[in-house]
């Protein structure tokens, strides 16, 4: 015995599987979230500002992880290779801005107990909050090496 199928029958199969299809898409573009890209092109060493950015939906179920998928993971930060625009930020792409830069003027303190002595000195690297960076002493000309601090201070180590 042979069954052939009619053209309700095609049509109803047909359209379970393209609704298969569209559901399963849609799950998939949801799962896949969302993605910072630039609306111009970003080079090194520029500040990110929010209006450079925009956030996309990802389609290709295939893309690469760790990139950014929110803005407030990349305005403010500083690119360290060239931006595309339309292309997803790599979050390894991306570095905290310099707290103290090379040949300028810091504060640098030394504290033991209830004792704090203050001095200028220039750092001899750029650096971010909590790095540990070299600075030579106006005063005494001295090479100390002490951590970067939120204010922009260098506090220095014992040795």
């Amino acid at each position: 015995m042979m069954f052939r199928r009619n053209s309700r029958m095609r049509s109803a199969i047909g359209g379970l599987a393209l609704g298969v299809i569209c559901l399963a898409g849609s799950q998939a573009s949801a799962q896949n979230g969302m993605a910072v890209v630039p609306k111009q092109t970003i080079y090194p060493g520029q500040e990110i500002d929010a209006a450079q950015l925009q956030e996309v939906e990802v389609t290709n179920p295939n893309i690469a992880g760790g990139y950014a998928n929110s803005i407030s993971q990349v305005a403010g930060m500083i690119s360290s290779r060239t931006l595309l625009p339309g292309r997803t930020i790599q979050l390894n792409s991306l570095r905290e801005p310099y707290a103290v830069k090379r040949g300028t003027t810091v504060r640098m303190t030394f504290a033991v107990g209830n004792m704090v002595i203050a001095a200028s000195g220039t750092p001899l690297e750029n650096a971010a909050v909590g790095d540990v960076i070299r600075l030579r002493n106006l005063d005494s000309g001295i090479t100390v090496s002490g951590t970067v601090m939120a204010d922009g201070s260098v506090q220095v180590m014992a040795r």
